[in-house]
């Protein structure tokens, strides 16, 4: 949705209503901290006011994240992403492969090659 060029907040609300619209109500959506900052040059991202939306929804949920000396470091939201779909047997949306987790944790691989959904947005849908 927003091609690697921006963080595109309309791209998540896609995914959850098509969800929605599928009967499915536990969903929930894990976003960098940071993304609730306001938007700068080099981080793009549009429609924020939708993650604030999925927020009073109860389907979002902020990763931690922070600045130290001007530097941003953020979790590995990864983790928790994996962790809460191995504790709800849920499916994963995302184009990550998780490489680098699927190495340090067998159930994690499971979960990856069993469970992931990669997605592609084709004329905006």
């Amino acid at each position: 949705h927003g091609r690697k060029e921006v963080f595109s907040c309309r791209g998540i609300l896609e995914c959850v209503q098509f969800f929605r619209n599928r009967g499915h109500t536990d969903i929930i959506v894990f976003v960098p901290q940071f993304r609730r900052e306001v938007p700068r040059s080099d981080c793009p991202i549009t429609d924020q006011h939708i993650l604030f939306e999925l927020e009073r929804e109860n389907v979002l949920v902020w990763t931690p994240s922070r600045r130290i000396n001007g530097r941003r470091i953020v979790c590995h939201d990864d983790r928790y992403i994996l962790k809460t779909a191995d504790e709800k047997d849920a499916v994963i949306v995302s184009n990550d492969e998780y490489r680098d987790l699927i190495k340090e944790n067998p159930r994690y691989r499971i979960l990856v090659n069993e469970r992931l959904l990669m997605y592609s947005f084709v004329d905006g849908r």
